[in-house]
């Protein structure tokens, strides 16, 4: 069981090298008007010369679409090579099967879709002759080196949210009162005759008293509102090694027509890889002192290109479909002219995401960052091909 999904690890990493595969099939599809070809007294269909450039024309058709898919850079390389197919299609071309054609008597309209094999070695081959570096003579290829670091990971530092709450509440209190004075009086009066004298007497009793009668009515309004302040999260990386890999950047770079040097041999104390390597540990951007010394250190070796970049690797996963680990590797690249006193970046790519499959995670993160390095410096050196820079 265990060999079996080897095997399968295996088959899925070539799929997933699209760049660095050797062979690779493409369709295409073309019509043509044949009213023109055909006789008074010939039976109304397409002749068996137009068939045969229709499907050539659906082949070359097919290898503009490989072209197409691979990126903006390869698309514009085929133009220059397209006289070239057309002129040998067998030795770009392994072999064609016709998918679907359709013959239309009415209209006189013939259309063939085909599926070919394309021999890529070649046709990149045809593309680095054409271009301006594969004309130059060995001595008048540029110089070019190149530092990518590969990184993974090593601690994110998060920041729960800082939460504000306010509540503003206001009382109204509106109201009227009346007041009221009662008085209550009581009196009596009493006479008594007796002998010779006549007395009286009366009372008087009084009551006083007061009401008020009191009304009101409240308003109660609340208000609340505050604040939600978020922090970034701090992540630092770890430096994976990438020795294995700068076999596949000297490759790259040295197919398209470039004098490749490795960055280790033109050290000196102005330019330092550990320097490079120490400001992607903490973040996506070189340090101004870094980015300085690195275009001295290339002016000072005569070197007028170097490419430089970052391969993140991302944390491993199943596989759904095989149930395999699978790693995704991340890529962020550029190529610096230094020729001017103010050295720029004249090519980019990224950021663009490449995955590798496999039984483990170490064979899976490998085979990662071998589809990345592979088509990260593929697309590199097509675009400097297509910007014509040797």
């Amino acid at each position: 069981m265990q060999v079996i999904r080897y095997i399968m690890a295996l088959a899925i990493a070539f799929l997933v090298l699209p760049a660095s595969a050797q062979v690779q099939q493409a369709r295409g599809q073309y019509s043509i008007n044949y009213k023109e070809s055909i006789g008074v007294f010939d039976r109304k269909e397409a002749p068996a010369a137009v068939k045969q450039k229709a499907k050539q024309e659906a082949a070359l058709r097919a290898v503009e679409t490989y072209f197409a898919e691979a990126g903006q850079s390869e698309s514009a390389n085929f133009d220059t090579i397209r006289s070239k197919i057309l002129e040998n299609q067998d030795r770009y071309i392994l072999d064609s099967t016709v998918l679907a054609e359709t013959d239309d008597p009415k209209d006189f309209q013939y259309t063939v879709a085909v599926r070919i094999s394309l021999n890529v070695a070649n046709l990149r081959n045809a593309v680095q002759g054409s271009s301006a570096v594969g004309k130059s003579a060995d001595s008048e290829k540029s110089a070019m080196s190149f530092v990518f670091v590969s990184r993974q990971v090593d601690s994110a530092k998060s920041y729960d949210d800082r939460v504000y709450k306010r509540q503003d509440n206001s009382a109204q209190l509106a109201g009227s009162a009346v007041r009221r004075d009662t008085l209550k009086e009581n009196t009596s009066e009493g006479e008594s005759v007796g002998r010779s004298r006549v007395s009286t007497s009366g009372s008087i009793s009084r009551e006083a008293g007061q009401t008020v009668d009191v009304s009101a009515k409240s308003t109660v309004t609340s208000e609340t509102g505050g604040s939600t302040t978020r922090k970034a999260t701090e992540t630092t990386w770890r430096v994976l090694p990438s020795a294995n890999l700068n076999q596949t950047f000297v490759a790259k770079f040295s197919q398209a027509g470039y004098d490749v040097i490795e960055a280790a041999m033109v050290e000196s104390s102005v330019f330092k890889i550990a320097n490079i390597e120490a400001d992607y540990k903490s973040g996506n951007d070189l340090q101004p002192q870094t980015l300085r010394s690195i275009a001295a250190g290339m002016k000072e070796n005569q070197i007028p290109y170097i490419a430089l970049g970052t391969l993140d690797v991302g944390l491993p996963e199943k596989d759904p479909q095989t149930g395999l680990m699978r790693v995704a590797v991340t890529v962020n690249a550029k190529v610096w002219d230094v020729t001017k006193p103010i050295a720029r970046t004249r090519v980019a790519v990224g950021p663009v995401a490449y995955a590798g499959v496999g039984p483990t995670e170490d064979e899976a993160r490998g085979n990662a960052l071998k589809a990345a390095a592979s088509n990260a410096a593929q697309e590199l050196s097509s675009r400097m091909t297509t910007m014509g820079l040797r």
